[in-house]
């Protein structure tokens, strides 16, 4: 393994991140924010979570090349192969563009639905690469080091999906242990999911433009159903190790069958499902 490698397993193992500089390089930077300008301006978020003056974009992997290929990238997919179990998944895909104005995300951690006690061994690991600047001003991610190896206990109030509002002593206890992320455009932040983190308060002027790629072990239930998300022609036309992420793929023994086939042969042209084949569609 590369001494690169090495050194950001070290740094997830002890604080629960690492960062990425020059994750993007100057060309790939330009393209994301081509993009963006063309993209943003419809896509508001609905709740206090997704944030009313932020933007997201789901299922991004799907909407251009360009993020095909980041999504396996070989330094994330070397910390993936060192966390999780082969045949692991892309379960999220989005971007996440603060506006000025936005509050404080609810603290969280991107693997709460997972019903396994903590601490944990890792379910999910994520990225937020900056497509801008990441700053204490303009709502770069927060971050509660160390805190990924805490137990339910110590996490107790923290925000999940449903909850009303997370515990305001919690809230206040975390945001004194809190460290912003600072990072310049193109730079990337990966995190295990069992990390407490925010989008911090965007108090300036400006957006902070950002997405996010996030994996899991093979045999948990990714976010975005992606087989309904996005058609099988344009899965057909992506690589094989993106076609695996978004779960064309077998987790042995046979855990993502398609009527006993191996899922990829869905993406054949003029495959037919077995059950039309067999003359028992309704």
């Amino acid at each position: 393994m590369a001494t690169d490698s090495v050194k950001r397993l070290s740094e997830l193992d002890s604080q629960g991140y690492t960062v990425i500089e020059g994750f993007l390089d100057r060309e790939r930077l330009a393209r994301v924010n081509a993009l963006y300008d063309a993209w943003l301006g419809g896509h508001r978020g609905r709740n206090n979570f997704e944030g009313t003056c932020t933007e997201r974009i789901y299922t991004l992997v799907a909407r251009d090349r360009v993020f095909e290929d980041i999504v396996e990238d070989p330094r994330i997919l070397a910390l993936c192969d060192a966390v999780l179990a082969p045949n692991y998944l892309l379960t999220a895909s989005q971007a996440i563009v603060i506006g000025p104005g936005e509050t404080p995300q609810p603290w969280h951690t991107d693997d709460s639905f997972y019903p396994i006690p903590r601490p944990r061994p890792m379910v999910s690991l994520s990225t937020i690469v900056a497509v801008e600047d990441f700053d204490a001003e303009n709502g770069g991610t927060e971050v509660i080091p160390g805190s990924h190896r805490w137990s339910d206990t110590e996490v107790a109030g923290y925000y999940r999906q449903g909850d009303a509002e997370e515990d305001p002593a919690l809230a206040d206890r975390l945001a004194a242990q809190a460290r912003p992320v600072i990072m310049s455009a193109g730079s990337c932040l990966v995190f295990a999911g069992t990390l407490l983190h925010r989008g911090g308060e965007n108090g300036s002027t400006r957006t902070r433009r950002a997405f996010s790629n996030q994996y899991c072990q093979p045999w948990a239930r990714p976010q975005e159903n992606f087989f309904l998300a996005i058609p099988p022609a344009r899965v057909r036309a992506m690589s094989p190790g993106v076609q695996s992420l978004l779960g064309y793929s077998i987790h042995p023994p046979f855990m993502g069958q398609v009527t006993a086939y191996h899922p990829r042969t869905a993406l054949e042209p003029g495959w037919v499902p077995p059950l039309e084949r067999d003359g028992n569609s309704r």
